[in-house]
C-alpha cells in the first residue's frame, strides 16, 4: 500500500445515514417548491402536452435559459415531476400533467397561490413571528393581508383562481359528507366566488344557498352555473358585524384565516342569524394530538406568517364554539385534507 493511499482522508466526511445530511436537506428544501413555481410560471407543461421535447427547444417554447431550465427539470424530476430520458428530452408524469393550464384538473393556479410572494416573504420572517406573535405582513406589504388583496386586483386573482384550483376537487367531497334539514337555506360566509355553495346544492336539490361575501369579491361569482337561478342569492357584508338568516353556515377556511377574537366574531353573527333547526359547519384541517405529520400542521405555519389565524383541534373548535352560543356536536371525517366541525345553537 502506498503512503497516499494510506494516508487519512483530509476531509472527515459523515456516514450517508448521519443527521447531518437530513438536517442540511431539509434547510435545503425551500428550493423544490421555489422550482416548482418557476415550472409553473414559465408553462413548461403546456409546452409537453404533445410528447417529449429537448430542453433547448423547451427553452426557446417557453422563454427560458436552457442550462438553467435543465437545471430546474432535473431537481423537479428527482421528486417525479417531469422525467428526464437519455437523450436529454424532458416529458410529463401523472404529477407534472396537473401543471398543464388547458386541463379541468390543473394545479397550476394553486400552485401559483401558494408560492405567491404574500406567503413566501413573510414565510421567510418566521423567526420575527415567533418572536413578536404577530405577522410580519403588514411591515412587508403596508397593510393587512386582506386590505392587501381587496386593494391590489392582480393579488385577487391570483387568491382567487389558486383558491378555486384547490378547492374545486374537494368541494363535491364535503358536500357529500354532511346532510341538511329539509329545505334548508345554506349561507356560504366569505364563500368567495361560490364554488362549495355550487356542490352543495347539486348534492341537495331541495336546498337553497346565499352567497354572502364582499361585493368587489361576488363580482366573479359562479353560481350561474348551476342553471337553476332561483335557487341561490348573492347577499354582500361584512361578516364581523353581520350574517343573512339561515338554516346552515358554511365557512370553509375562513376560521383559520383569524385569531380566536376575530373568529369568535364570526361565529357570534351566524348564531344571531341561524334559525333554531340550524347549525354551523366550519370546514377546516382539524389538527390531531401527537408527533405524527400532519397537513394541518404546515398549513398553520402559512395562517402564522400571512395571516393573524392558526389551524385548530377539536378542543380548540370546543372552546371558541361554546363563546359563541354554540354546542360542538360532531367533527366529520372526509376524502380531503379537512374536516367538518358541526356545531347546533346551545340551548
Amino acid at each position: 500500500m502506498t503512503a497516499a493511499a494510506s494516508s487519512p482522508d483530509p476531509i472527515a466526511r459523515p456516514a450517508e445515514d448521519d443527521l447531518r445530511f437530513a438536517l442540511m436537506d431539509l434547510a435545503l428544501s425551500y428550493l423544490f417548491p421555489a422550482a416548482l413555481r418557476a415550472a409553473a410560471a414559465l408553462g413548461v407543461a403546456d409546452h409537453l402536452a404533445d410528447g417529449p421535447r429537448p430542453v433547448a427547444e423547451l427553452a426557446g417554447a417557453v422563454g427560458a435559459d436552457p442550462l438553467n431550465l435543465h437545471r430546474v427539470l432535473r431537481l423537479l424530476a428527482t421528486r417525479g415531476i417531469f422525467t428526464e430520458d437519455d437523450a436529454g428530452r424532458f416529458a410529463l408524469t401523472p404529477s407534472a400533467e396537473l401543471l398543464r393550464t388547458d386541463v379541468p384538473s390543473s394545479f397550476a393556479p394553486a400552485v401559483l397561490m401558494i408560492t405567491d410572494t404574500t406567503f413566501w416573504r413573510p414565510a421567510g420572517e418566521l423567526e420575527e413571528t415567533v418572536r413578536t406573535g404577530r405577522t410580519p405582513f403588514d411591515r412587508l406589504f403596508g397593510m393587512p393581508f386582506f386590505e392587501h388583496f381587496a386593494r391590489d386586483p392582480e393579488t385577487a386573482a391570483v387568491f382567487h383562481v389558486g383558491m378555486a384550483s384547490m378547492s374545486d376537487p374537494e368541494n363535491p367531497v364535503v358536500a357529500r359528507a354532511f346532510d341538511l334539514p329539509p329545505d334548508a337555506t345554506v349561507v356560504d360566509v366569505g364563500g368567495g366566488h361560490g364554488g362549495l355553495l355550487l356542490s352543495v346544492l347539486r348534492e341537495h336539490p331541495d336546498a337553497r344557498g346565499v352567497l354572502f361575501d364582499q361585493p368587489h369579491v361576488l363580482a366573479g361569482h359562479r353560481l350561474g352555473e348551476l342553471g337553476a337561478d332561483d335557487r341561490w342569492d348573492l347577499a354582500e357584508g361584512d361578516f364581523f358585524t353581520e350574517a343573512p338568516p339561515g338554516d346552515a353556515y358554511l365557512l370553509k377556511r375562513i376560521l383559520h384565516d383569524w385569531d380566536d377574537e376575530h373568529a369568535l366574531r364570526i361565529l357570534r353573527q351566524c348564531r344571531r342569524a341561524v334559525s333554531d333547526r340550524g347549525r354551523v359547519l366550519v370546514v377546516d384541517a382539524v389538527v390531531p394530538p401527537g408527533n405524527d405529520p400532519d397537513p394541518g400542521k404546515v398549513i398553520d405555519l402559512l395562517m402564522m406568517s400571512s395571516f393573524t389565524g392558526r389551524e385548530r383541534t377539536r378542543a380548540d373548535f370546543d372552546a371558541l364554539f361554546a363563546r359563541a352560543g354554540f354546542r360542538l356536536t360532531r367533527v366529520l371525517p372526509t376524502d380531503t385534507r379537512l374536516s367538518i366541525v358541526e356545531g347546533v345553537p346551545a340551548t
